[in-house]
């Protein structure tokens, strides 16, 4: 089946403009993806300028309260609870192992057993407040060092509240000076005369 001039000439026309069509939809899916380029990096320059400092505010304001309070509640237990009878434990294991030792030399001296309790009692809070003190010194190398003045945030911090105070004050000032042009009259505004 052959196909007319006619016809010929109109598919060649269709051809054309499906051709040009598409080159400008390269062209037009080109530059949406440079809109989405660009897109992606304002949303990271919002993301650092506002997003980041959002949230770490938030999390200094409503969580850190809580994890400081975890933090101090469990220094606390730990060093007023697990050490001391951490140390109680080490002291007494301490003291058993003494007096197997002792046993075993006065049983290879020949001269029996015998049980001094107060002795044995007397060495294991001795071990007990030596291995009390040793992990209360590991434990006290492990606390974070105290800050020693203010940084730099504690200074930018109180200049901002200071313009900020001051802006306050001078646009407060700036409303209750007595400038007759500020004031709005009393009378309800008169249509003009047509």
């Amino acid at each position: 089946m052959s196909l007319s001039r006619k016809r010929k000439k109109e598919l060649r026309k269709l051809q054309n403009h499906a051709t040009k069509v598409w080159e400008s939809q390269q062209v037009l899916v080109g530059e949406a993806a440079d809109v989405a380029r660009e897109a992606g990096r304002q949303l990271g320059h919002y993301n650092r300028e506002y997003v980041v400092p959002t949230v770490k505010g938030g999390y200094e304001r409503y969580a850190a309260p809580y994890v400081d309070r975890g933090v101090k509640t469990s220094r606390k237990v730990l060093s007023e609870n697990v050490l001391p009878a951490a140390g109680a434990v080490v002291g007494s294991a301490m003291s058993v192992w003494d007096a197997a030792n002792d046993t075993r030399a006065r049983l290879q001296s020949g001269r029996g057993v015998s049980f001094d309790s107060a002795a044995y009692q007397k060495n294991a809070a001795k071990y007990g407040k030596q291995a009390t003190r040793a992990l209360a010194g590991k434990l006290s190398a492990l606390e974070p060092q105290k800050k020693k003045g203010m940084g730099a945030g504690g200074v930018i911090a109180i200049l901002l509240g200071v313009v900020a105070a001051a802006g306050v004050l001078y646009a407060a000032w700036q409303t209750l000076r007595a400038d007759d042009e500020l004031w709005v009259a009393d009378d309800p505004l008169r249509a003009p005369d047509a």
